[in-house]
């Protein structure tokens, strides 16, 4: 394997956490800090409420949303890469204890998110409003970034942690906040496709909202028991393996 950008893409860390890093985004979204806000951030980011709202094109629809999640999205990657350049200086094959030490605080993660330590359950938010509208929307989608959930911070928070796993790097940081942020944005564009349906789905995810917070919190807590176990690297290494003595790649 003499490509570094096969090296990096098919590095056996970063293929385990790239699926975790989208079903965290997924599980964000379906969290009841996000889902029951939906509705409000459509109707700010078009300008619109109600029946208007369900009314309005979809193109300016996608506009908004979209300039929203780019908000967002560049605030978790510009963090994602910094906190990996960080982890730089903190992993290697003499830190191998760091992995164990990061899945107790993803498992810390994963409790909050089911609502435990309630000195975490409170929002820190920038409380400033950008104007309404499309040039509010990625201003809009900033503040979300810069701002601490119970639900949205530990499952970020896990997927920065799970970076450090099996080396650690400004790009590889980058890359999973990248990926978090298309599981948490992609539902929002799809909804602004289609507005009533879309409403309908949220329905049905705001009546089991305690179920999703039950099944995320619980895939973080795994998540944390196998990086903390050492599961987790014996799986990273054999995937390496598996990648550098079965898998040929052109040069």
């Amino acid at each position: 394997m003499n490509s570094p950008f096969a090296e990096t893409i098919l590095n056996g860390s970063l293929l385990l956490a790239v699926p975790v890093a989208l079903l965290a985004g997924l599980v964000s979204f379906l969290s009841p800090c996000v889902l029951p806000l939906v509705p409000g951030y459509l109707g700010y980011v078009t300008g619109l409420t109600g029946v208007d709202l369900q009314k309005q094109r979809r193109g300016r629809m996608l506009a908004g949303i979209g300039l929203f999640v780019l908000g967002f999205s560049v605030i978790f990657v510009l963090l994602g890469g910094a906190f990996g350049q960080l982890g730089t200086l903190l992993t290697g094959p003499q830190n191998a204890w760091i992995t164990q030490l990061l899945g107790v605080l993803v498992i810390v993660m994963g409790v909050v998110f089911m609502g435990g330590f309630g000195w975490l359950q409170r929002d820190a938010k920038i409380h400033a409003k950008p104007p309404a509208g499309l040039w509010g929307a990625p201003l809009l989608g900033l503040t979300f970034g810069l701002g601490w959930a119970p639900c949205i911070g530990p499952t970020y928070s896990a997927v920065q942690l799970l970076s450090l796993s099996g080396g650690s790097s400004a790009a590889k940081g980058a890359l999973l906040a990248f990926i978090y942020s298309l599981g948490l944005g992609i539902p929002f564009l799809l909804i602004a496709l289609a507005v009533r349906r879309g409403m309908g789905v949220m329905t049905f995810f705001r009546k089991h909202r305690l179920a999703i917070q039950r099944i995320g919190g619980g895939i973080l807590i795994l998540l944390g028991i196998l990086m903390a176990t050492g599961v987790w690297g014996h799986w990273v290494t054999e995937l390496q393996y598996w990648f550098q003595n079965d898998v040929k790649l052109p040069i």
